[in-house]
């Protein structure tokens, strides 16, 4: 019954802009159900990805949000701003998903309908097995050209200058001046 919640990323290809960064997707019955009932709000970039679905209610809760209602090949087909609680959406014949994001994404995210979604799952990057290392070690490493120009003139850090020499230099203005 209790699954680890999954958390994707939406991203607006026709206008080059993000919706939300961590969506959680709500898939089981369990998960379309509660959606976000019992909460007091919505973090900036986050939201509720509710498969299937193609209508909301928002009876029980606190707080305002959008409403992104996606088709099949996550194509934008229905919005709705600022649904308020105590509410009941009609159903989008053409959606299979609803996203749930916080108030005013869709007009910061110039979201319109038509335009195409990418729905992906996000993954941290995971850290290089031992046996994989041992065989990178094994590489020969490359050895660059000769004309290329760290062979040309090895890079030296310029030393900080003295406040001896900076007084000095002041001096100096200051007698020319006069």
């Amino acid at each position: 019954m209790f699954q680890k919640q999954r958390h994707v990323f939406v991203y607006n290809k026709t206008r080059e802009t993000f919706l939300a960064f961590k969506v959680k997707v709500a898939d089981s019955i369990w998960g379309r159900l509660v959606g976000l009932l019992g909460r007091r709000s919505l973090q900036p970039d986050s939201g509720v990805w509710i498969v299937p679905a193609n209508a909301v209610h928002t009876i029980g809760m606190l707080f305002s949000f959008d409403l992104v209602l996606i088709d099949k090949d996550f194509k934008v087909v229905g919005l709705r701003e600022l649904v308020r609680p105590f509410r009941v959406t009609w159903p989008e014949r053409h959606a299979e998903s609803v996203l749930e994001l916080p108030a005013h994404t869709i007009f910061r995210s110039r979201t319109q309908i038509g335009d195409q979604l990418l729905i992906e799952r996000y993954e941290a990057k995971k850290p290089v097995e031992p046996s994989i290392s041992a065989k990178l070690e094994s590489v020969p490493p490359v050895v660059e050209a000769p004309d290329s120009l760290a062979a040309r003139s090895p890079v030296v850090p310029i030393a900080p200058q003295s406040e001896s020499a900076d007084t000095q230099r002041s001096s100096f203005a200051a007698s020319k001046n006069r």
